[in-house]
């Protein structure tokens, strides 16, 4: 995590800082001076007012050297849908952004669903994933990958993946007609309640296609667990602000 800003502090991987061309960086809830119910929150959505989030973005994307002109947003609608970034804009119906162009942006919003950042450094291709339960079950993260294949010519050995801040299966609780929808592997049951892990799903996803174990960093910071660190929707639920992951080349 780094803090060159006592006041602000911001998630790195320690994967993606071997590439100094990478520009990578997640948000927290902390941020001094940020005022409750949302603190350090990115969002436009969760009816915090609008220039506190435009201050807060202005701050997030000036600590990590980015200009905000140069970031692709997206709404986010618990979906497969990806798309490829050939310049900065708002996509209306999407969880998943990659792109090759240089100084072009991704942002990820996140409040307890799973982030999952990618980097080919052969191909200089970033892309960022929203991966909630929706997303996770029906495989968001193997769906975008068999598009940079596609589209690329991608081989995922050469991939180097970051999965991110987000609900740990220690805390993610779903009724029993989500559970029966996951692989035994992926889910459990304590004292009568049904667990999912979502970040292992999505690690399991990237070891099938063939991204290597050794290439991928798994945060293990949980949303909820971590109150002073993050903001979390099962948690905070309309008091919950959100983060952003933005990953890009310069």
């Amino acid at each position: 995590m780094n803090n060159n800003n006592s006041k602000l502090k911001i998630i790195k991987s320690e994967m993606f800082s071997r590439f100094p061309e990478l520009k990578f960086g997640i948000s927290t809830r902390h941020y001094a001076g940020a005022v409750p119910p949302f603190y350090f929150n990115l969002s436009y959505n969760v009816g915090d007012k609008s220039e506190n989030v435009r201050k807060h973005r202005t701050t997030f994307f000036r600590e990590l050297g980015i200009e905000e002109d140069r970031v692709s947003f997206q709404r986010q609608t618990h979906s497969v849908l990806s798309h490829n970034v050939t310049e900065p804009k708002f996509f209306e119906d999407s969880d998943a952004l990659y792109t090759n162009t240089k100084n072009t942006f991704l942002a990820i919003s996140i409040a307890d669903c799973i982030p999952v950042f990618l980097y080919e450094p052969s191909k200089k291709i970033t892309t960022g994933i929203h991966s909630g339960w929706k997303g996770t079950l029906n495989k968001i993260t193997t769906v975008t990958v068999e598009k940079l294949k596609n589209e690329f010519s991608v081989n995922p050995g050469n991939i180097f993946a970051f999965i991110g801040p987000g609900i740990s299966s220690e805390h993610f609780e779903v009724g029993k007609d989500v559970y029966d929808l996951f692989e035994n592997d992926v889910k459990e049951i304590r004292s009568g309640k049904y667990f999912i892990d979502l970040k292992l799903n999505n690690y399991k996803q990237l070891i099938k296609l063939g991204v290597k174990p050794e290439n991928i960093e798994v945060s293990e910071y949980c949303t909820f667990k971590n109150e002073k660190l993050f903001h979390s929707y099962r948690r905070d639920r309309d008091n919950s602000g959100r983060m952003i992951g933005v990953i890009g080349l310069i």
